[in-house]
């Protein structure tokens, strides 16, 4: 659901029917000035922007990113400087001005409430996207894809304008050397802070008993509650505990270690949902009886309506799911991260050969999944397992490290029809991710292409 799938739209669609919606917080300051170079259609950045509470920032973007017209046909988008451990104030404004916008169109009109989803992986711009999302009043925060141990304290100072700090992961410093990336909400105004806002709840989500015993004891602040997710969940799964094992077609095996004891979680005394094949009729019953709190779907709300993914995709795939020729694949392999990522396949998909091989171009010009190292002269600097490996192993990576790997940030910004111009007439191609309950989509589709986010809910609460 990140980079732009769960975006405004679909979380407003959610949260009007009394439910969360969630925005994915994953990269918005490159969503935003894309929108923004294709005209704004709507006008909904620039309506959110107005209601930006630091001067100067929204009018600072628009002349640099704003194209009235929208880009010329063929025109490369304009690049946003890539994330690194210090940046300069006015590149930590763009990315706080962007959550705001997305949290503020979320939360417009109603009353339920929004959350806001972020990766624990995806360090450099936290703290960032953590501000922005509290100054447009975000309910709660949601992260997984990592130990989120530093994330409530970061909340609790926050919210009163302190400066904030989380532990920053460097390969290769020296034993008891520590890097932090830190923000001063102080430093971003031009004048004194406005008053104190209000601390989001925090979710942590988690898929073992031992993090979240963990996080429930040793985090640094308050935890609200957890969000469990299992293997069939879409987009990055947590590896499973144990020996590596695999299946014939090179997936990794889940098995009773990867499984979470609700009974022990119930025994923490905080509220946790299911996550991962709870998508049906019937879930959140079974889920409630089994001491959760509620359920989180994704898959199906990805392909409706009110989602940013691309509309060609989504037709494509939905046509393709009735007729029982989409397969969904946990490739150990393609993220960066190294976490597993679960990838769509159907016949004809954009990016993937007749071979079921996926052809991308070796490249890192965005750098949100890069990996901060210690250089020999003792600078940070980064790379990334899916740029080209000469210059992957320049920087003092291991060459075996890059086997497999793909440019998952440039295809996701092509799930949602903003993929970058790689010449005349090539648009970078897209990286599909599903949970395992798109392979049995047609259940719910009842021979249409066509369905809403209520009619996602209808069906859940039935």
């Amino acid at each position: 659901m990140g980079f732009g799938i769960s975006d405004w739209r679909l979380a407003r669609a959610v949260a009007e029917q009394g439910h969360l919606g969630v925005v994915s917080g994953t990269a918005l300051d490159l969503l935003m000035v894309r929108r923004l170079q294709d005209g704004d259609p709507g006008g909904h950045m620039r309506r959110a922007m107005v209601a930006f509470p630091i001067p100067g920032v929204a009018a600072d973007v628009l002349r640099r990113y704003f194209y009235p017209e929208g880009r010329r046909p063929g025109t490369p988008y304009k690049m946003l400087p890539a994330y690194k451990q210090v940046m300069s104030r006015s590149r930590q404004l763009v990315s706080v001005l962007a959550t705001f916008v997305e949290v503020y169109l979320a939360k417009e009109g109603h009353g339920g409430q929004v959350g806001m989803n972020l990766l624990t992986k995806i360090q450099i711009s936290t703290l960032e996207a953590l501000y922005g999302a509290m100054l447009a009043g975000v309910d709660v925060v949601l992260m997984g894809a990592g130990i989120p141990r530093d994330i409530p304290a970061a909340l609790d100072r926050l919210a009163r304008h302190e400066p904030a700090s989380l532990r920053f992961d460097v390969e290769g410093l020296p034993e008891g050397q520590v890097e932090h990336l830190t923000l001063d909400p102080r430093d971003l105004w031009s004048g004194g802070t406005p008053s104190d806002l209000s601390r989001p709840h925090f979710l942590a989500i988690i898929a073992s008993n031992s993090l979240a015993t963990m996080l429930a004891r040793k985090a640094t602040g308050r935890i609200d509650g957890f969000v469990i997710e299992g293997p069939t969940a879409g987009g990055h799964n947590a590896p499973p505990r144990g020996e590596a094992r695999f299946n014939e077609q090179g997936e990794p095996l889940y098995g009773e270690r990867d499984v979470v004891d609700l009974t022990k979680m119930s025994e923490l005394g905080l509220p946790f949902w299911l996550a991962g094949g709870t998508g049906r009729t019937g879930s959140l019953a079974k889920a409630r009886a089994a001491g959760a709190a509620g359920i989180q779907v994704g898959t199906l709300f990805a392909y409706c309506d009110e989602s940013g993914l691309a509309e060609a995709l989504k037709r494509s795939v939905l046509e393709h799911a009735l007729r029982g020729e989409v397969t969904v694949r946990t490739d150990p392999r393609a993220s960066p991260t190294g976490y597993p990522f679960k990838v769509v396949r159907w016949p004809g998909a954009p990016g993937i050969g007749g071979d079921g091989e996926m052809m991308r171009e070796r490249l890192c010009d965005l750098g949100a999944l890069r990996v901060a190292y210690r250089t020999p002269e003792g600078k940070i600097a980064y790379r990334c397992p899916g740029e080209p490996v000469e210059d992957y192993v320049r920087k003092g990576g291991r060459e075996e490290d890059t086997v497999g790997r793909q440019c998952i940030c440039n295809a996701l910004t092509a799930n949602i029809g903003l993929g970058q111009i790689r010449g005349p007439g090539v648009v970078e191609p897209p990286i599909l991710t599903s949970g395992d309950d798109l392979e049995s989509i047609s259940g719910f589709l009842a021979g249409r292409t066509h369905y809403t986010a209520k009619d996602v809910l209808d069906y859940l609460m039935a």
